[in-house]
């Protein structure tokens, strides 16, 4: 009979204990402390986004609870709720944030032979979008949004190939969507897929000097002319495919090379789409493909906001809510590690379900995954029945 590491503890060391170690060195957080250190609190906030807990008195009233095995777990002594309050509150979220950053390199890592992609394509393709979280004005006053009102956005980019993010920005819920562009580094070859609300013709120039391509959606009230018209096929829902240029005085001279529109019907919806790119060698279907794509990251907010605690926050000043939304992050991308060395075959959202009621097991993760007789967790229906988001 196995009796060595808990699960909790199997999942925890994937984490590299010299490098989350080095990121906490850099920036001082263990600076002065006695008994709860960092990594410490990192195991309580992963504990809690993994248990499913709405607070931190949630959380540590179940620490505290099974303090015969904290040692083994690795929490240590009994912790006070006013201790983790204070180091949410005043420990720099830059830890948790380069934390993330260099667990999401090892998954990229792992993942990159993977590809869900409906087409085949040797290049990158990225999906841009944001997210807001709703937060109360009187509590979190700090988050500008609307005068009744507060708010942050998680701005991010995901790798569409391997659902893993590959850049996440923060910023007040009254910022654009489009001022993202301005801090992401765009690799030449690749495919950056974004909606409407990303159209902005002087930063979808920079893409395009940057060698990468952009898909996106054509805005109703877009001025230009037709240069000369490609192949259509109708059959396949493509209603035109077109070379154009801008003829606004100011669009043209932030876009001043020539664009592709593409007008593309989905026989699922009835839905009529109008496709922007600076990708001339694509077919058109195949640019309505990764449009679709697009829906991924969709999927990764629902996802992350549903069965990660980043709607009830522990905390109210920024530094405890990004500390929350960075450890989250961590633990999605853990969970996404823990799939491929362990050679899991369920979704992510089955294996956070079977860990959350798992983590004191006393059981090898890959045969617990093997004997647990898994009912079938199936995603909520999240009415997304067609191809297309509008």
């Amino acid at each position: 009979m196995f009796t060595g590491k808990y699960v909790f503890s199997q999942l925890m060391s994937l984490v590299s204990p010299t490098s989350f170690q080095t990121i906490v060195n850099r920036h001082s957080g263990d600076y002065k402390l006695r008994e709860f250190s960092c990594w410490k609190q990192f195991l309580c906030m992963a504990f809690g986004q993994l248990t499913h807990r709405e607070s931190i008195t949630d959380t540590m009233m179940c620490i505290n609870a099974i303090a015969s095995k904290s040692y083994h777990l690795g929490f240590g002594k009994v912790v006070a709720i006013s201790t983790i309050t204070r180091a949410n509150e005043n420990r720099s979220y830059k830890i948790y944030e380069e934390h993330a950053m260099l667990l999401i390199k090892e998954a990229k890592r792992l993942y990159i032979d993977d590809n869900k992609l409906e087409i085949e394509l040797k290049e990158n393709v990225f999906a841009i979008d944001a997210t807001t979280i709703d937060l109360c004005l009187s509590t979190f006053f700090w988050a500008t949004f609307r005068t009744t009102k507060a708010g942050i956005k998680l701005h991010t980019q995901i790798d569409l190939k391997t659902a893993i993010p590959e850049f996440i920005l923060f910023s007040n819920a009254s910022v654009h969507d489009v001022n993202a562009l301005d801090f992401i580094s765009f690799e030449a070859n690749s495919f950056y897929i974004m909606d409407k609300g990303y159209v902005d013709y002087k930063r979808l120039y920079r893409i395009h000097l940057c060698n990468a391509f952009f898909v996106t959606r054509a805005k109703d009230n877009m001025n230009y002319r037709r240069l000369y018209s490609h192949p259509k096929d109708i059959k396949k829902g493509v209603i035109y495919d077109q070379t154009i240029m801008l003829n606004n005085h100011y669009a043209s001279k932030d876009y001043p090379e020539k664009l592709r529109i593409i007008k593309f019907k989905d026989d699922l919806s009835g839905l009529t789409l109008i496709f922007l790119t600076n990708n001339f060698y694509l077919k058109a279907t195949d640019i309505a493909l990764l449009y679709k794509a697009r829906w991924d990251i969709e999927m990764f907010f629902k996802w992350i906001k549903q069965h990660l605690k980043i709607k009830s926050f522990w905390g109210q000043s920024e530094n405890a809510v990004k500390t929350q939304i960075w450890i989250a992050v961590s633990v999605y991308v853990l969970v996404a590690i823990a799939k491929k060395k362990f050679m899991l075959n369920q979704t992510l959202y089955e294996i956070l379900q079977i860990l959350s009621i798992s983590l004191f097991e006393r059981m090898p993760i890959n045969q617990l995954f093997q004997e647990t007789q898994l009912q079938y967790f199936k995603e909520q229906n999240d009415n997304q029945l067609t191809l297309f988001d509008l």
